[in-house]
Formats: structure tokens, sequence, C-alpha cells
């Protein structure tokens, strides 16, 4: 199958050769061709260019000419936080909260990440698979080409490795990159764990089956009052890098507890929500992106602080000391339950007051290497899978944030081919 979008009004995120990632103040400067093309062949990206320099079509055997008048052609998001296996909503939580009680409230009556354990635990591998293919199928209609997917909702071992298999069946029945995350210190089970004991179970007892059956590309934790020290998270990564499974951290999303430092001192991938930072917090971003030791992404999560009512993840701060980075939906039951892009790369634009550009790096190129998908995905380039996103006409990029009520995707493509 062959193909030639013609007359782009602008070709984003293109590129010969990208980088693996852009740095806080070089994420303005994501590429952006004007009136461009794009070819396509056996859903690969072929070429691509200017208008003005476009040098003809030589074989027409075969080929679909479209074109994308009005449109901006951009690579599919990158969601590189989701809770995407779940067993069920929890809109009564919602409604608890609209009657005046905080998520922490909630959390300690038994609700939040306990309830959604409970519903999990019972529900057979196959309907949580069933369950989980059709949310997957629905984000990528919305435009996601690439995501990062985490257990912990199971806080029992074989809950913890039934997540991860159907993970890991995704993985098999999908063809956009997938990466499996075991989120083993989510939340203290009931009965008489403490935070320590389960951290020690999760490193002696879980820890080894997961990296025995292959099943997680990273680990997680929640560092977070009530849930796990920064000691606790400190030793569950430290005992991930003995079987080579890097780091992920859920940090400073209701208080800065010395996560960040911690984070960074095991160098994990991305350090997520950093909805409330200290002058130190940032200051020890800052030097290790200048340190160039290799990126440690600020990933932030606008859909949580939106449905919870909580700051915002200080995005322009960080950018402006230099530091990468991401934007993610975190798509659960409980705290952000949506798992569409454009609502997160809007929020980014009207809430964290980032630019268009920005923002798109951000949920793109900086999306993928928050994954370590960089080689894969959040780029168009010569040889990479055509997954892509066709905006509805636009009078720019900024409509995006602009029309923050309207969808702005009007096709997205996989492999080349229109979902």
């Amino acid at each position: 199958m062959r193909m030639l979008w013609k007359n782009i009004k602008g070709l984003v995120g293109a590129y010969e050769s990208p980088p693996a990632y852009l740095r806080g103040t070089e994420m303005r400067q994501l590429a952006l061709i004007e009136d461009a093309w794009l070819a396509i062949e056996d859903g690969r990206i072929a070429d691509f260019g200017s208008m003005v320099d476009f040098p003809g079509i030589v074989d027409w055997s075969g080929l679909e000419v479209v074109d994308c008048t009005g449109r901006f052609v951009l690579p599919a998001w990158c969601d590189s936080h989701t809770h995407l296996v779940f067993a069920a909503n929890r809109g009564g939580e919602f409604l608890a909260r609209l009657e005046g009680k905080s998520y922490q409230e909630i959390a300690a009556g038994g609700g939040g990440i306990l309830n959604s354990a409970k519903t999990l635990q019972s529900l057979s591998e196959e309907a949580l698979l069933e369950d989980a293919r059709e949310r997957l199928k629905k984000v990528m209609q919305t435009g996601t080409g690439a995501i990062e997917i985490k257990s912990g909702y199971g806080l029992t071992a074989a809950s913890e490795l039934k997540m991860l298999r159907v993970i890991a069946a995704l993985k098999s029945e999908f063809s956009i990159p997938i990466r499996s995350t075991f989120l083993g210190c989510h939340a203290v089970p009931e009965g008489d764990w403490t935070p320590e004991t389960w951290t020690n179970y999760v490193i002696n007892d879980v820890l080894p089956q997961v990296a025995s059956e292959k099943l997680a590309d990273y680990v997680d934790a929640f560092c977070e009052e009530g849930y796990f020290s920064v000691n606790d998270v400190s030793a569950f990564l430290g005992a991930s890098k003995a079987f080579n499974i890097r780091g992920k951290v859920h940090v400073n999303q209701f208080n800065a507890l010395g996560g960040v430092a911690m984070g960074l001192e095991h160098s994990v991938l991305s350090l997520d929500h950093l909805e409330e930072l200290t002058k130190n917090d940032v200051d020890a971003l800052c030097d290790h992106a200048k340190a160039g030791d290799g990126p440690v992404f600020a990933c932030a999560l606008p859909g949580c602080s939106y449905f919870l009512g909580i700051p915002y993840t200080p995005v322009r701060t960080l950018m402006d000391a230099d530091v990468p980075v991401a934007l993610a939906t975190d798509y659960n039951p409980g705290s952000s339950p949506s798992g569409n892009m454009s609502r997160i790369v809007q929020m980014g634009m009207v809430k964290m007051k980032m630019h268009p550009l920005e923002a798109i790096a951000a949920a793109t190129i900086n999306g993928a290497a928050a994954m370590g998908l960089q080689s894969d995905a959040g780029s168009i380039a010569p040889g990479r899978p055509a997954n892509l996103i066709v905006t509805k006409p636009l009078e720019g990029l900024e409509s995006i944030g602009y029309s923050f009520g309207e969808e702005p995707v009007e096709k997205v493509f996989i492999d080349g081919i229109q979902l």
C-alpha cells in the first residue's frame, strides 16, 4: 500500500534523524514543516518534505493521494503513564468527593486503590483482558500510538502477576509499542501488612517471579504519606536493579518527602506527578539535567490535577530549568478516569501555560523517550511505523488548546491503516 499526503498545513515532529528527546528549553523547537507532504509505503514512513520542494510522482501504480489541506499531521500520542488494566470504575467515590470527602478520606475508609484491588482480585484473567482490550482500542482511536501500562491494583502476588500477564497479552495482540510496569508498591494491602513488611514481601517474593517470567519493563512505587516512604521505595528500586529492571516513581503528588532526590540517585527513567515541588527538588532536577548523565523525565499528569482539584505540575518552571517534560494521562478508575491524550495536551496549554509545540513535544517525542521508546515512536521519520494523527482543519496548533471542548483529532492511522 502506498499513500501520498499532500498540502499538509503543518507536519509536526518530522526528522530525517530524530533526537532521542528534547530538553525543556528545546521543546518549543519541535520540528514543524509548513505546507508539507508525506509518503507512506507498506505502513511505514517513506519520505516527507515541503510542497515547494516536492519531487513529483514517478510511479502512480497503487498510489492513494490524500489532500490534507488545512490539517496538521502529528506523530501518534505517546502515553507514558497509565493504569489501563483495572476491574471496574469508581463512580461512587466520585459522588463522595462531590459530597465533600477528600481523596485521602475515601482511601482511609477502604476506597481508592484498595477498592480497585478487591474488585480485581475476584475478576478472572480473561475478563480483565477483555475489558483492557476494549479500553486500549478506545484510547488508540483518540490518537494514542504508544503506551505504558502499570500493575498495582492486585495487592497480592497472584493478582499482580495476573495484571502483568494481561499486559503481556495486549503486547502480543496489538502492533503499537506497549511498555509494562510492575507497580509493586502502590498501596498497603488490608490485614497485618505495613509499608515495610509489604515492601519486603514484594522484594523477596514477588519481584523475583516478575523478573523470571520477564513480565516487566519497569518497576514503579507510590512514594507518599500513608503509602510508601522514601526508604521503602529506595529499597524496592535498589532490589530491582539486581534484575536489570529500571524504575519510575509516583512522587510529590500531595507532599514533598525527598522522593525526587532519591529517584535521581537511583537513575529512574521518570519522576511522575510532581504537583508539589520544593526549590530543592527543582534545583536537583536542574542539576541532573545539566550534568548530562542521561535524562530523567518529569512526567506531568494534568488529568489527575483536574479531576482531584489539586495543583498542576509547574512545568513552566521545570522547562525553564531545562528539565525534559512529558505529559501523560494517568488513566485510572479513581483519580484520572480518561485516556484521551488530546485532552491532556489541551490542559498542558490551558492550565500549565505550555506553548503548543511544547505540549505536543511532551506528548510525543518526550513521552516516547519516557518509556524507552525513542527509537520506535514519538517522531515522524523514514522507516518508522506510520502511526499518525490527522487533525481537523485548524487555524493553527494553538487551536487545539483554544477550542478545549472540541476533539482536535479527525483521523488516526496505525501502521498506515486508518482506525
